[in-house]
């Protein structure tokens, strides 16, 4: 499994986890942003001029061309986790994810979709958070 990056709908928040850790403490399971997002755009560039060295008399023209790039909104550089580690536990499973946002958001996020009464660890307090009806 690897992490992944989570934008729950009405939400301010971005989660990177793996979807089996974040989808055992809420109700509504969520899916990865890039599963099927991944697109390729097209940008155009302007004709310009190019030096072949520092103060090239005759500087070559370039004209008008396309250039096509990738767009995944999924995707992440490198290996560091973004954002800030939190840590959800109901005292038999004990998962760390990171997130992107307010705790105030996450919080209010984790109330409204939790299949079980579970702790929410942050940089800040420790906060119950109970089961959703």
């Amino acid at each position: 499994m690897t992490v992944q990056k989570f934008s729950p709908t009405d939400s301010k928040i971005t989660i990177f986890a793996e979807a089996a850790n974040l989808n055992y403490f809420l109700k509504t399971e969520l899916t990865p942003v890039s599963e099927g997002a991944v697109v390729n755009k097209t940008a155009e560039v302007k004709p310009h001029t190019r030096r072949k060295y520092v103060k090239d008399p005759a500087p070559s023209n370039i004209p008008k061309t396309d250039r096509t790039y990738m767009v995944d909104p999924g995707r992440k550089v490198g290996n560091a986790l973004p954002g800030k580690p939190f840590i959800l536990d109901d005292g038999v499973e004990k998962r760390q994810m990171t997130f992107a946002g307010n705790v105030v958001d996450l919080h209010a996020f984790l109330i409204g979709d939790a299949k079980m009464e579970f702790k929410l660890y942050t940089t800040g307090a420790r906060y119950v958070i109970p089961k959703s009806s």
